[in-house]
């Protein structure tokens, strides 16, 4: 089995074996609160979209949103659980994939913290470069200083310094909904993009 969370081999092997413990089977409350406040036409990139519930709410709200996994267990699953949405689920990596028109909005949920923390950079760059100005990041961190992972916790001051050169953080809570495995150390966080 693959061990590097940066390679689609190492999801594959998960959703092979139905391994999801990230998987909530729904979509938070923060965030139905918060899709509730974006225009209709809002444009919304989901990476990492693993089984696609958010999706849904987004879809469903009037929203043209765009969900995106380079597992492509993970994206026949998204398109099982959600069929009504399937052509919203694309096989891609968002470190290449066509993101020319830019995105209003980016739900982020266990995407940063599946990722090995070499390509943290990596990830504030493309998502500076995605993020449309004035748009902004949209969900879920998850805190702990654990050094082994998935999930790759982070520090709140690191999220600054990672976020901080071209985002402003302009929301900040508690989650009282949080999956097991994130259980008291998850933040709902927007950061918008300057």
């Amino acid at each position: 089995m693959a061990q590097d969370s940066s390679k689609a081999d190492f999801w594959e092997t998960r959703y092979e074996g139905n391994v999801i413990p990230w998987d909530a089977g729904r979509s938070p409350a923060s965030l139905a609160a918060y899709a509730k406040t974006l225009p209709r036409d809002t444009r919304v990139l989901v990476p990492g979209c693993g089984s696609g519930y958010e999706v849904a709410l987004f879809a469903e709200a009037g929203m043209d949103v765009v969900a995106i996994d380079f597992s492509e267990g993970a994206i026949r699953r998204a398109r099982a659980t959600v069929p009504a949405h399937a052509d919203r689920f694309v096989l891609a990596d968002f470190f290449a994939f066509d993101a020319a028109d830019g995105f209003d909005v980016m739900y982020e949920r266990a995407f940063l913290c599946a990722l090995p923390r070499r390509l943290w950079p990596d990830y504030a760059a493309r998502t500076a470069r995605i993020i449309r100005p004035g748009g902004r990041i949209a969900g879920f961190w998850f805190f702990d200083d654990n050094e082994r992972g998935p999930p790759f916790g982070i520090s709140a001051p690191a999220l600054d310094t990672l976020m901080g050169g071209a985002f402003t953080r302009t929301e900040d809570q508690a989650v009282e909904d949080s999956i097991p495995v994130f259980q008291g150390k998850e933040r709902w966080q927007v950061w918008q993009r300057q």
